[in-house]
């Protein structure tokens, strides 16, 4: 049995269990969106926009979402790349101090 949505009903027959439930949120995706604001007076103090999206890796990709896999803290590759960047960095600069120190010794 399922709901208008398309999500299982979950009754006292226990057709559903939250498995199934989860297996249908990862796959379909579940977006939560909601804003916070804080004023005193007509004057905006503070504001926090919340944004929540709750899907499989695959469907996340699907959507464009991947920032996880450039994120240094969360992916070695990346951390790899951020690395390899420095070192190129820092050898060309090392290769700039001992060229101007054989200009001028």
């Amino acid at each position: 049995m399922t709901t208008p949505s398309g999500l299982p009903r979950l009754g006292d027959d226990g057709g559903a269990n939250l498995a199934d439930i989860l297996e249908r949120v990862l796959d379909k995706g579940v977006v939560i969106a909601g804003d916070i604001r804080i004023n005193l007076l007509d004057i905006e103090l503070l504001t926090i926009k919340l944004r929540l999206v709750v899907a499989s890796v695959e469907r996340a990709k699907e959507m464009g979402i991947d920032w996880w896999e450039r994120d240094p803290a969360l992916s070695s590759k990346a951390r790899d790349g951020e690395l390899g960047r420095e070192n190129a960095d820092l050898r060309r600069r090392i290769a700039a101090l001992e060229a101007s120190r054989e200009e001028h010794p």
